[in-house]
Order: structure tokens, then C-alpha cells, then sequence
């Protein structure tokens, strides 16, 4: 059983190939069918946001899966598959697990650290998990990803101090006021930002919304989406001295709030702090307002400056992401390694038995009429020789499970005894099938790659085609 996955991402592909392979919920149990119903794909889970699609599968040959999963996104997205293969990227076995890990963590992600992409995991993966088309392998993997990402959250700090303009703006809002419960805001300007803006300040406390604009109908709209009031510009100083947080980012070529402005607000605020931030290119705001008692401004520079501190915060925390996720990876291989190992081990003794038995019973028939005695001798000398004869194979493949070329002694044996190794349920009737499940037995540790030249003519273990890291 292999592990594989196939995907596309913002690194790779533009936004006009990712939408083409952007699979909506509701979609995603027709999909997971259709990629199940051949025998190539013995389990599949796809993960699909906004910024990456990926399919994830466990497959028992490689080149026969990889190639099912490419010639169905090539399907989907009515693509020539020689073109979509410029934007895709394929992991194999080992680097599947390390990929999926920082995938949940977010490091990964187009804003480091950021958290919604733990809950986008457990939701493909429950999805999978309703349709039927998980396995085993697959089910302990996502489980496992799943508690990687909250203990990557839970010990480090990756996903605190904002790195995005408005999740800046709301920060130092909070330091400047101490909290955001009913503060009031004014929006000066009805555009995207403004807008961002504004949402993320009413989603950490901020009631009582203002908006100002030249274009009143404008002001209407934005307005009512936070069901707050609409005001011309001309009363804008006037409810200025009303508010506690003012969002200006207006496409005015010049600045609209000049001190003397600011100076005459403060007057009426009775010394009131206020919360100026000035998203506007070029500013809404003379910087000299900035200077009047009592106001704090901060312009797009200075938010930019925020956010690239906390970047390099959230850099740091990601150093200990990763080796949160390196040990956990060392877990889940040993685990794998071993799902990998079991099976041939059972099956190379139960070819030994059978060939005890069958040797035994050809010696009696010649030797005609012997004692119990006797065929208890023979029997033991019998068991003894398949068990000595079999012992070294069995305890250097346990060994070798855990090395680079585990994978590739598990099938030399296979080839070299002849051994019938059934595979694996394809569903997973047998295993918990929960995102929040425990996972028993948690897997691991040692890089295990597939050499070339390797009787199966898989390719190596690790990326193959378009990585995005």
C-alpha cells in the first residue's frame, strides 16, 4: 500500500487554474466515487480550499494511481493533461506525511500560521470518511494530521500577532483601548479595504457603525451590512468627535483630515483618545494630525511595519512547528512501517507451514507404519528447520521496515518467496473513521525512500513532479 498525492496550489498554479479545480462541499461524494469505483485508488481524500486542491489516495502502484488522479483533475477542470501537469505537484510515501503535516499545522499556507486550514483538513477528510472512501492508512494519517495541527497551535505561537493589514489594524486597536468591546468606528470611504477592515473590527467587539462617503448611495451599502448608519461627508467631523476608531481609505488624491481638523475634533472629545488608521494610497491623513494629543495614527507603512514583525515572530514559531512535526512524522512511520511488514512476515510463515506440512505428510507415506513417537520426531525436526530457516528473514525484515529501503525488502521478499500478500480492505468498515478520534498505535521516524531500481518500477520516494516547496 502506497501513499500519494497529487495536487495544485498558490505557489504553483494562477487563480484562473485554480478555480477550474475548485471542488465545492456539496460536490466532493460525486467526485470521491468516481476516483474509488476502479481498483487503482483503494482509498481517497480530497482536500480542496480556496487557495489548493490536493488528492490525497493510498494505492497499491504508484504510477497506475498518480497517473487515475492526473487524468481525473485534467477531467474535471477540461484540461489537456500535458498542460495541467505544469501546475501540479506530486508527493509519494514519506514526503506525503511531511506535506499533509505542514499542511495542517499552516505552514503551508499563503498566510503562515493561519488557522483555517486545520478545520478545511477535518472537514475533507469527514467527508471522505461519509462516503466510504477512506482505508486505514488514510484514516490514521488524517487523524494524525489532525492532532499535529492543534499541537503545533496549542505549543507554539504561529498563529498569533496578525500578518495582514486588517487583522494589523485590529491589533493595535486593542493595544491602544485595551480591549474593543463597544468602541465605536467610523468608515471614511466605501471601498474593499475599508470594508475588510471594518469586519474584522466589529468581529472582535466594535459596535455602532459609521459610514462616510462621497458617494452617499455607497455609504447606504456598506452601511447595512453591519447594520450601522450612512452619513454624508459633510457631517464627517462632526461625528468624528463621537467615535473612538476612524478607517479612512478613500481614493481622494489629497489629504481630506488636516491637523487644524483633528484639533477642533479633540476640543469636543473633552481628551477622549482616538484611533486613526489611514489605509489610503495616497494618504487621507496629513501626518501632522497625527500629532495633535490624544490621536493615534497609523498609516499603511506603519501597519506594513507591524505586520512584518510578526511575520518574522510567526518564522520563528514555525522553527518549532517543524520539529513538532518531524517527531510526530517519526511516530507515524514506525507505525507505517509496520503495516507495511506484518502481512509478509504472516504470509512467508504460512508459505513455510505449508510447505512443513506438506513434506511431512510425502516422509510418512514412504515410511509406512511408524510409531507416534516417531512422527512426533520427525514433526518437531520439521518445525525446527522452517522455524531457524525462516527466523533470520523475519527479524532483519522487522529491522530493515524502519530503514530507507524498508519498503523495498518487503516486496524483494515477496517476489523472491513467491509470497501472495492480500491487500487491504479498500474501505474502512475495521477503523475508527473520526476526525477526532485517537489514533491507537500512532505512527513514523526514519526516511523510507524507494530506490531506484526497484522491482515494482515505482518512482522514489518523495516529490515527483511541480513541487511547491
Amino acid at each position: 500500500m502506497y501513499l500519494v498525492v497529487v495536487g495544485l496550489n498558490h505557489r504553483t498554479a494562477p487563480v484562473e487554474v485554480r478555480e477550474k479545480l475548485s471542488f465545492s462541499e456539496d460536490s466532493l461524494p460525486k467526485h470521491l466515487e468516481k476516483l474509488t469505483s476502479s481498483k487503482t485508488l483503494r482509498g481517497c481524500i480530497i482536500l480542496s480550499t480556496c487557495n489548493r486542491t490536493e488528492v490525497y489516495a493510498a494505492v497499491l502502484d504508484v504510477d497506475k494511481g498518480l497517473t487515475k488522479i492526473r487524468e481525473y483533475l485534467a477531467k474535471c477542470c477540461r484540461t489537456d493533461i500535458s498542460e495541467l501537469k505544469n501546475y501540479l505537484y506530486t508527493y509519494t510515501l514519506f514526503d506525503v506525511i511531511t506535506h499533509l503535516f505542514r499542511v495542517a499545522s499552516g505552514l503551508d499556507s499563503m498566510i503562515l500560521g493561519e488557522t483555517q486550514i486545520l478545520g478545511q483538513v477535518k472537514t475533507a477528510y469527514q467527508a471522505s470518511c461519509e462516503q466510504g472512501a477512506t482505508n486505514r492508512v488514510l484514516n490514521t494519517l488524517f487523524q494524525q494530521a489532525i492532532e499535529v495541527g492543534k499541537k503545533v497551535r496549542t505549543d507554539t505561537a504561529i498563529d498569533r500577532n496578525a500578518v495582514s493589514i486588517s487583522y494589523a489594524a485590529v491589533e493595535l486597536a486593542k493595544q491602544i483601548f485595551g480591549g474593543l468591546d463597544g468602541r465605536s468606528i467610523l468608515v471614511v470611504g466605501a471601498g474593499k479595504m475599508s470594508e475588510l477592515t471594518a469586519k474584522h473590527l466589529v468581529a472582535n467587539g466594535v459596535s455602532g457603525v459609521v459610514v462616510s462617503n462621497r458617494s452617499f448611495d455607497k455609504a447606504v451599502v456598506l452601511a447595512e451590512q453591519f447594520e450601522g448608519k450612512a452619513i454624508r461627508f459633510d457631517e464627517l467631523f462632526d461625528h468624528m468627535a463621537a467615535t473612538d476608531i476612524v478607517i479612512s481609505a478613500t481614493a481622494a488624491t489629497h489629504c481630506i483630515i488636516e491637523r487644524p481638523d483633528m484639533e477642533k475634533v479633540m476640543k469636543r472629545r473633552n481628551g477622549r483618545k482616538i484611533f486613526v488608521i489611514d489605509i489610503a494610497v495616497p494618504r487621507d491623513v496629513d501626518p501632522l494630525a497625527g500629532k495633535v494629543e490624544g490621536v493615534s495614527l497609523f498609516d499603511i507603512d506603519d501597519l506594513q511595519n507591524v505586520i512584518d514583525q510578526n511575520l518574522e515572530h510567526r518564522k520563528k514559531e514555525a522553527a518549532k512547528a517543524e520539529k513538532i512535526i518531524q517527531d510526530e512524522i517519526a511516530e507515524f512511520w514506525k507505525w507505517l512501517s509496520t503495516q507495511f511488514v506484518t502481512p509478509t512476515v504472516s504470509a512467508l510463515k504460512n508459505r513455510g507451514e505449508e510447505i512443513r506440512q506438506k513434506e511431512m505428510t510425502r516422509a510418512f507415506n514412504r515410511l509406512g507404519n511408524i510409531t507416534e513417537h516417531e512422527k512426533k520426531v520427525i514433526s518437531s525436526m520439521a518445525n525446527s528447520i522452517v522455524n531457524q530457516l525462516l527466523h533470520d528473514p523475519v527479524m532483519q525484515l522487522k529491522h530493515y521496515a524502519l530503514t530507507q529501503q524498508g519498503h523495498l525488502y518487503t516486496e524483494i521478499l515477496q517476489n523472491l518467496f513467491n509470497l501472495d500478500v492480500p491487500g487491504e480492505k479498500q474501505f474502512a468498515a475495521a477503523h475508527d473513521c473520526s476526525a477526532e478520534g485517537a489514533v491507537s498505535g500512532h505512527p513514523g521516524g526514519h526516511r523510507m525512500g524507494i530506490v531506484s531500481g526497484h522491482p515494482g518500477g515505482h518512482p522514489m520516494n518523495g516529490q515527483v513532479v511541480g513541487s511547491d516547496k
